[in-house]
């Protein structure tokens, strides 16, 4: 049967209600049919980034869509990334590159600016495509942010495209949520909403039924699919940490929780690894013992290094070291591992230097050229191949970088500390090469045979999601064209 919509809007009541998820599986289950299906985020506000095939940044959600879809990730699937430095500044960056760095009142007018160069990658798509899926960003019923939105509804009507409305079960009244998202929406928002999609249900569907009729007649609209919860799933986060892992091994890695942590997508093949105890330290909570620690990358690293110290994590950090654990430091966790980290030009915030925690002979200075780069190469301390990611906007100098990590596209990259016991590096995402994740973990001391292939992991549970939507295609199939 033929898709009825050419663009169809997956919204959400809440953040994290389930919109990405949906997104994706809809994409496999129409590449699946040779549909020429394509993902779409106006707008993401996320520290989750990804590197695409034109050599710009966008949100790692929409390269997990485009996987789905089987397509290489573009600029033109996410064209408006904000990657927020504090709680009311962000980076802008516009169809994968650097606009500029704005205070949330100023984006707020620059919106319709922003919203042409979305309106531009629609059209690109639309042309090359035969289906548009878009995902909308936190919930329509923002009302504060109604005003020249982009992300929700605001898009919608733009480009007059029906819309599904997802809420999460899991977290609790789901009813309340769909009926008091509809409240705020105007006559034509409501209008186009086709549908809903209640999200990880956990039980028997029947005692959920008499909910659904009750939605059914209070709305005049549709229950389109109740998903259930699936267990096990490693598909990449837009933005929240996914710290469940299906089997806790023996060998702890520890990684605290930077106030601006970025990527921790990074670690997703260490919380696959059914040898690996990862555990993700938050503000207050006690350092425990570990056989490696990892400092993530950051947002705003001399910000993020700050709370670090008043965390205890220096002297954590030392004595973990002085009874021979290892260490590693990735991209602004990198730069922390130095001597010192300057920015003068205000790139993240006041200008100024900071002392890092002097564990590599490297100082950082910040500038405003952002390397964003997709690269491949080899282990140095290991007989292995390694890609990744770089996405960063400081240069690095000092001795340590004599010993490198890795040779990339040959030359040298990263550092490991002269005893072996701490490795910093650029590379994002390395982790996800099997090859590699097998050598860093053999590195910090795990002896194990077991090769985690994230990407075939993600492959899985993105054909699990599908299978599980396929009732929720189905039934879209069956709507009209008209809303």
């Amino acid at each position: 049967m033929k898709f009825p919509f050419q663009t169809l809007m997956v919204q959400g009541t809440t953040s994290d209600a389930g919109k990405t998820t949906v997104v994706a599986a809809l994409c496999r289950l129409l590449a699946r049919e040779g549909i020429k299906v394509v993902p779409f985020k106006p707008q993401n506000m996320a520290l989750n980034s990804a590197v695409t095939a034109d050599g710009g940044e966008i949100g790692r959600a929409q390269a997990l869509q485009a996987q789905a879809a089987g397509l290489v990730p573009h600029t033109d699937m996410n064209p408006v990334l904000l990657k927020p430095s504090s709680d009311t500044g962000a980076q802008v960056i516009i169809h994968g590159k650097v606009r500029a760095d704005m205070h949330a009142r100023d984006y707020h007018v620059y919106k319709t600016v922003a919203m042409q160069a979305v309106l531009e990658s629609y059209r690109r798509l639309c042309d090359q495509y035969e289906v548009v899926i878009v995902e909308g960003a936190g919930s329509p019923a923002e009302v504060n942010l109604r005003e020249r939105d982009i992300a929700n509804m605001g898009f919608a009507e733009a480009v007059d495209c029906p819309v599904i409305l997802v809420a999460d079960i899991d977290r609790g009244g789901v009813f309340a949520h769909l009926i008091g998202t509809l409240a705020c929406l105007s006559e034509s928002e409501r209008n186009r909403i086709v549908g809903f999609v209640i999200n990880r249900f956990r039980g028997d569907v029947g005692l959920l039924e008499p909910g659904l009729d009750w939605l059914e007649k209070q709305t005049g609209k549709p229950v389109l699919a109740v998903l259930p919860y699936l267990q096990g799933l490693f598909l990449d986060a837009e933005d929240g940490i996914q710290s469940t892992q299906v089997e806790a091994g023996q060998f702890r890695v520890l990684v605290p929780v930077l106030p601006r942590i970025s990527n921790h997508t990074d670690f997703d093949a260490l919380r696959a690894h059914p040898d690996v105890d990862l555990q993700f330290i938050r503000a207050g909570q006690t350092i425990p013992p570990a056989d490696l620690i990892i400092l993530p990358g950051s947002k705003n690293t001399r910000s993020d290094l700050a709370w670090l110290k008043a965390q205890g994590w220096p002297a954590a950090l030392a004595r973990h070291l002085r009874y021979g654990g290892k260490v590693m430091g990735i991209c602004g966790g990198f730069q922390m591992l130095g001597k010192t980290i300057a920015d003068p030009l205000g790139v993240e915030g006041k200008p100024g230097s900071d002392d890092g925690l002097d564990l590599l002979d490297l100082d950082t200075e910040l500038r405003k050229d952002k390397r964003v780069e997709t690269v491949t190469g080899r282990c140095q301390f290991a007989d292995a191949s390694v890609s990744g990611y770089e996405i960063h906007m400081g240069v690095s100098t000092g001795s340590a970088l004599a010993n490198p990590a890795f040779e990339i596209e040959g030359h040298a990259e990263g550092a490991i500390s002269a005893d072996d016991h701490i490795l910093g590096t650029y590379l994002h995402g390395f982790m996800d090469t099997p090859a590699a994740c097998h050598a860093i973990l053999a590195w910090a001391g795990l002896q194990s045979e077991k090769l985690i292939n994230l990407c075939q992991i993600r492959e899985n549970s993105l054909d699990r999601v599908a299978d599980m939507a396929l009732p929720l295609k189905q039934k879209i199939e069956l709507l009209t064209s008209t809303f």
